[in-house]
């Protein structure tokens, strides 16, 4: 074990954001490192439960920067975030790919600072489509000249967010960037997905890929509909369907199919109620490590998170995406064979009745998602990334 290091572990309060660093926090507490973990409110007992200290964050804007009097921005949060460094002295400083803040003050204390993003890696590489959008790599070489011509729109983005990145630093005293991606560490940054969903990419000296980073909020084992028929498990997004859409479709398209349907709306309780069939049932919360091993298929949004547990547990998916990274996680899924993509624009009752038969029918899905779940990124993933920590600390 490394000597005892004190690292702070600043995170977006998204559960997608949030889990995976307080995964990385919590096995850098297990190996007798002194944390601070810094994040939303809301996390604090879970955080605390693990015997690590919280900070609770500020919330504040990003980009664009605000203006004088429109509320605070990364460059107020990263002045209030000083005498927390002042006071902790961290060896080193773990970052979340959305929280600028504790970036900037790093830079500004002379902390080494890791980026940890806790999805897909989101730089563009030449040739290849545009992050985001959800597109399957070019199969000639026309097709890569394409994306190569279409870069100027790419770059005339980056440079906005380069300009405003900047502007954000001078308020602080930092020296202006030439790069673009400011925000993300040049000495180490964390990939927390799966090597199998990536495409193939020249990868800088100072990425880690580490394979997931898992962290779960413990909820009470539920009662499974009886039965043999395969489990559908129906995870709505934390975020993106209050309504929860995707569940109602679901419930009326697999009703009377062969399988037994549960849907978890994860804390969402819409106005309008919602009609389950007697094959299916709808829970608030539900554990996933008691439904996802038992699952054989999960129809989700393509949140990263709900995407890496199922392939731990060697799961195929049927992802219908809402907004986000969500396209570019389902194409990431069909790509690596483990799974099929409903466009939200024709998310029926219909159209997901049809992809969970044909992923439930055809065995190659299933095979892909173990073949990732049987390989040895579907585990440890937050001890390779605190490896790599503890190095940086050292350095």
């Amino acid at each position: 074990m490394a000597d005892r290091q004190r690292i702070l572990v600043s995170a977006f309060g998204d559960a997608g954001h949030a889990f995976p660093a307080i995964s990385l926090a919590r096995e850098l507490h297990g190996r007798g490192h002194e944390m601070v973990v810094e994040t939303w409110e809301r996390w604090r007992e879970p955080v605390e439960e693990l015997g690590i200290r919280f900070q609770a964050a500020e919330e504040y804007v990003v980009f664009p920067p605000p203006k004088p009097g429109e509320g605070a921005g990364a460059a107020e949060a990263a002045r209030a975030i000083l005498p927390l460094f002042d006071e902790f002295r961290p060896d080193a400083l773990v970052s979340d790919i959305l929280t600028l803040a504790p970036s900037l003050a790093a830079e500004m204390r002379g902390v080494p600072r890791a980026t940890l993003i806790p999805h897909l890696y989101p730089m563009h590489e030449p040739g290849m489509p545009f992050f985001g959008m959800g597109m399957a790599p070019p199969r000639t070489g026309a097709g890569r000249r394409g994306w190569t011509a279409a870069l100027p729109i790419l770059e005339a983005g980056l440079r906005r967010g380069r300009r405003e990145m900047n502007e954000t630093r001078a308020k602080v005293g930092l020296p202006a960037l030439e790069r673009f991606h400011g925000g993300i560490s040049e000495d180490l940054v964390i990939v927390g997905t799966f090597p199998q969903l990536e495409y193939p990419r020249r990868w800088p000296e100072q990425v880690a890929i580490t394979g997931p980073l898992g962290f779960e909020i413990p909820h009470p084992d539920i009662e499974l509909p009886a039965g043999d028929d395969p489990i559908v498990l129906v995870a709505s997004s934390t975020a993106q369907d209050p309504q929860c859409d995707l569940i109602r479709r679901c419930l009326e398209g697999l009703a009377g199919e062969p399988v037994r349907v549960v849907a978890t709306s994860n804390g969402h309780f819409p106005s309008k109620g919602i009609d389950v069939p007697e094959n299916g049932m709808l829970v608030g919360w539900l554990s996933y490590s008691q439904l996802m091993p038992q699952s054989a298929v999960v129809v989700c949004h393509g949140g990263h998170g709900t995407v890496a547990r199922a392939l731990s547990e060697g799961c195929p998916l049927v992802i219908s995406p809402s907004i986000g990274d969500m396209a570019e996680n389902a194409q990431r899924v069909a790509w690596a064979g483990c799974g099929l993509t409903v466009p939200g624009r024709l998310r029926t009752g219909a159209t997901l009745r049809w992809a969970v038969r044909r992923v439930l029918g055809d065995r190659r899905f299933r095979s892909h998602a173990r073949a990732i779940a049987t390989s040895t990124w579907a585990t440890d993933g937050s001890g390779r990334a605190a490896d790599s920590v503890e190095t940086l600390a050292s350095a």
